[in-house]
């Protein structure tokens, strides 16, 4: 059975141009900072009349744990590729994964999974 993996991948936007900047507003609304889904191909979320920040989030199926990092790896060059194929430049670049069979289970995922045994 796989194993679950979100990947947040965080940066900033580095001396975008103003044809950049017109062409990442007029996108925003598909980029909408306040949607948190983790998708295969990446979600991307920025805010750029607040800050020059964006996100992009992964979802990835992996084999073992073992195999986690490797998952943050792919992720990253995913969305740097991304920005490289717009020619967005970027800078500050930070990833973190998250082993969703490590997360604890709150009271109502505690209950689900006792139904299911």
């Amino acid at each position: 059975m796989g194993r679950s993996v979100r990947v947040t991948v965080r940066g900033s936007f580095d001396g975008l141009s103003e044809a950049q900047m017109a062409e990442l507003r007029a996108e925003s609304a598909a980029h909408d900072f306040m949607n948190t889904q983790y998708t295969a191909e990446g979600y991307l979320a920025y805010d750029l009349p607040a800050r020059p920040f964006f996100t992009f989030r992964f979802a990835e199926e992996v084999d073992g744990p073992d195999e986690v990092p490797a998952a943050g790896v792919r992720a990253q060059s995913k969305a740097e590729a991304w920005m490289a194929g717009r020619g967005y430049p970027i800078k500050g670049v930070s990833v973190q994964t998250v082993d969703m069979a490590e997360v604890p289970l709150g009271k109502r995922g505690r209950r689900e999974a006792n139904r299911l045994l």
